[in-house]
């Protein structure tokens, strides 16, 4: 029995997805062809084109899979956080940290910024940054963090947290910066807070 067109299609893009996200994390944008992703998945450049239009589109819809399968990564370190606040913290930090990640380091902060562009322009950065936002306003609400503009704030911390992994990312000893980024992104964050006496 055949199956649904739409399973095929679904399939196929899921084949492309795969072998594109393969060969971007271990062989990198610059050096992986159209032959690599279509060899790898058994289909032809015509389908290749048809679902992504080219090699970036193809990298976007990588990035943009990835990008979900962080956000769901987040959202759980941030429910096991003791308070709200520290689920903000460990959110925040837990981005910044997987960096330290080869796939996320090479795909997210080295060729995605370089191929792409400025991440804060990205499709699902708008939607990071109202998160952030929903939450600094509900930690303002609750007397956690000073009175600040949350849209604001949830800009500057996006901007820091993407430039943090970004020098991760691209460091000669990653590690090394890592601790160096966290700590300091740590204390930016802390300045938020509001410290009852």
């Amino acid at each position: 029995m055949r199956k649904p067109r739409s399973e095929m299609i679904a399939e196929t893009r899921a084949k492309l997805l795969s072998a594109g996200r393969k060969a971007f994390g271990s062989i990198g944008y610059a050096d992986a062809s159209m032959d690599d992703f279509t060899a790898e998945a058994g289909l032809t450049r015509g389908a290749l084109y048809h679902h992504f239009g080219d090699k970036k589109g193809l990298l976007l819809a990588v990035v943009a899979e990835i990008d979900a399968e962080m956000t769901k990564r987040l959202c759980e370190i941030s429910l096991k956080a003791a308070t709200r606040w520290d689920g903000f913290i460990d959110e925040n930090v837990g981005y910044v940290r997987m960096a330290l990640e080869p796939e996320i380091q090479r795909i997210m902060f080295r060729d995605g910024p370089a191929v792409l562009g400025d991440p804060s322009r990205w499709p699902n950065a708008n939607g990071c940054i109202s998160a952030v936002a929903r939450s600094l306003e509900i930690l303002k609400q609750e007397g956690a963090i000073t009175d600040i503009d949350p849209e604001a704030c949830a800009r500057f911390i996006n901007a820091a947290s993407s430039s943090a992994a970004q020098w991760i990312a691209n460091s000669d000893d990653p590690e090394r910066t890592s601790k160096r980024a966290v700590e300091s992104f740590r204390t930016l964050l802390e300045g938020l807070r509001i410290h009852k006496g």
